[in-house]
């Protein structure tokens, strides 16, 4: 069962592919966080996906929304991920204990062993206001992200 809108969302610390830490409370008070779990790097449709986020990241920074992708890859993966296609925002790895905050956003898939696509907007006070979950191979429509981060002005 996914992390439902309305929810105070579940903390977390993972290290970004500098092996630096992340925690998700510490935007608690200044910025809003489109978390953004996907199966694997270097894939066809989790590339796509980042790709569009990476050429658009103006339009959620402009809206005070610090996007951060995660999956179970590990740092170095994700590090040479980020490289060869530029993304600028944090890539988190899930990898140990394997999968636990996507397990704790519901959209770990047991069976190949990595996340779904989940994809939860968390505003300054820490409480999910959009949350949506793609199988594999499923591609999200990000124009629902962008409407709901267009809602939290209103």
């Amino acid at each position: 069962m996914a992390v439902e809108i309305g929810s105070v969302a579940p903390d977390f610390t993972l290290n970004d592919y500098n092996k630096q830490p992340v925690t998700l409370s510490s935007f608690r008070g200044s910025k809003n966080v489109l978390l953004v779990f996907y199966p694997f790097a270097f894939s066809g449709t989790c590339q796509g996906e980042l790709c569009q986020v990476r050429d658009e990241i103006g339009a959620y920074e402009d809206e005070n929304v610090q996007v951060i992708g995660v999956s179970v890859d590990t740092p170095f993966s994700l590090k040479a991920w980020a490289a060869q296609q530029g993304y600028t925002f944090p890539l988190l790895s899930d990898f140990w204990p394997h999968g636990a905050v996507a397990q704790a956003y519901g959209v770990f898939n047991d069976g190949p062993g990595f996340a779904n696509r989940g994809t939860f907007l968390i505003d300054t006070d820490g409480v999910v206001r959009f949350a949506e979950v793609n199988g594999p191979g499923e591609a999200r429509d990000q124009d629902a992200w962008k409407k709901a981060v267009a809602s939290l002005k209103a």
